[in-house]
């Protein structure tokens, strides 16, 4: 598995990516690519789906510590992780990543996530559709 591509979940504040990563519009077409991106998280970056620094006069709360989640028991070979946005909802992230918490420890090895980036999900940093009730839009 590639460890290289992290993606480091901020305390009340964005998801910062490295390694090898691209991330893809709802309709397929790549956005960025590089080695190194913050995502929001919070859901008012005027920069979706970029970190523009909103979260701060937003008052985005949530801890970044996590546990108890669940690696992928098969493993991906070396290549990008490939975050794709879902047109008003959540990030997919695919491919081999390695999920860590505010405090730098590593939280689990994946190969598939949703995440949320309309900030009001009770199961942070992960989707639990809570972005339809809340009318997110991005």
């Amino acid at each position: 598995m590639n460890s290289d591509n992290r993606i480091k979940v901020r305390a009340n504040g964005p998801l910062l990516c490295t390694g090898d990563i691209e991330v893809y519009a709802a309709d397929g077409q790549l956005l960025e690519k590089s080695a190194d991106l913050v995502l929001c998280r919070c859901g008012h970056s005027g920069s979706k789906p970029f970190c523009d620094g909103s979260h701060r006069e937003a008052g985005f709360r949530h801890d970044a510590v996590l546990a108890d989640i669940q690696s992928d028991e098969a493993r991906q070979a070396a290549g990008p992780l490939k975050i794709t946005l879902r047109e008003n909802a959540m990030l997919i992230a695919r491919g081999p990543m390695t999920l860590l918490g505010s405090d730098g420890t590593v939280a689990a090895t994946r190969n598939k996530a949703g995440l949320c980036r309309c900030g009001h999900s009770s199961n942070k940093p992960f989707c639990d559709g809570s972005h339809k009730a809340a009318g997110f839009e991005g």
